[in-house]
C-alpha cells in the first residue's frame, strides 16, 4: 500500500516508446500518492518539458527515465537534469541490465535502476524511494553489481575513516548529492566536496559509486530497500 502523504510526488515520465510512456502513466495515475505531471519521448524534449513544468510551478520530484533513447541517451539525459535541477531525481527504467550501463546511470546522479519486466508496484516503490532520498536497484542488477565490484572494493574500512567521514560516506551510499549532504549534515558544500574526496582515497576507490557499493556490503545503508 503507498503511504498516505499530503502532497502527490509528481513524475515525469520519459521514454521514447508511446506505448511505455501510455502505460506508465495510466498505471502511475492510479496511485493516490503519484502525479504524473508530463511524459517525453526523448532526453531533450524533457529538459525543455522540465524548463515548461519549473516555469508553471510543477517541477516533478521524481523521473522515470529510458536508457535507450537517440540521439541522447538517458545516461547523458539524467546528468543534464541533475546537472540542472539537484534535487530532482531520476529513477531509471530499462530493458538492460548491463554492468556499464548499471554504473554509468549511478555515476550520472540515477537513484534507482529498474528492469522493465519488474512488477508495476516495485516502479512505484523505486519512485517513492527516489523521493525519499533512497538508492534502489532492482534486486538482480543490484546482486550483479556487487559482484561485479566486489574485487575492487576494500575489504574493511580504513581504521582512519571518522565518525563525520562515515556520516556522510552513508548519505553517499543513499545517494545524496554533495549539496543535500551539506545541509543534511549542516556543513558547507565545500566541506562536504572535501569529506568525499578523502573518503574515496582512504578506501582505495575511484568514483562514488564505488563508495556507495562498500556502504551497502557493509550494512552502512540498504541499496535495495523498499
Amino acid at each position: 500500500m503507498p503511504p498516505e502523504c499530503d502532497e502527490p510526488i509528481k513524475v515525469l515520465v520519459v521514454d521514447d516508446h508511446a506505448v511505455v510512456r501510455r502505460g506508465l502513466w495510466a498505471f502511475l495515475e492510479s496511485e493516490p500518492d503519484l502525479e504524473v505531471v508530463g511524459a517525453a519521448e526523448g532526453g531533450e524534449q524533457a529538459l525543455d518539458l522540465l524548463d515548461g513544468l519549473e516555469a508553471d510551478g510543477q517541477r516533478p520530484d521524481v523521473v522515470v527515465m529510458d536508457l535507450q533513447m537517440e540521439p541522447l541517451d538517458g545516461v547523458e539525459s539524467t546528468r543534464r537534469i541533475r546537472a540542472r535541477y539537484d534535487d530532482v531525481e531520476v529513477v531509471v527504467l530499462t530493458s538492460y541490465a548491463d554492468d556499464g550501463l548499471v554504473r554509468a546511470a549511478l555515476e550520472a546522479g540515477a537513484s534507482g535502476y529498474v528492469l522493465k519486466d519488474a512488477d508495476a508496484d516495485e516502479v512505484a516503490a523505486a519512485i517513492r524511494a527516489a523521493d525519499r532520498g533512497e538508492l534502489q536497484l532492482d534486486p538482480a542488477v543490484a546482486r550483479r553489481l556487487l559482484s561485479s565490484l566486489g574485487a575492487a572494493l576494500p575489504d574493511q574500512a580504513p581504521a582512519d575513516l571518522t565518525a563525520r567521514e562515515l556520516d556522510v560516506l552513508r548519505l553517499v551510499g543513499a545517494g545524496r548529492a554533495n549539496k543535500e549532504i551539506a545541509a543534511r549534515l549542516g556543513i558547507s558544500e565545500r566541506t562536504a566536496r572535501t569529506h568525499v574526496s578523502n573518503i574515496l582515497g582512504k578506501l582505495g576507490v575511484t568514483s562514488r559509486t564505488q563508495a556507495a557499493l562498500w556502504a551497502v556490503r557493509e550494512g552502512l545503508v540498504d541499496l535495495r530497500a523498499d
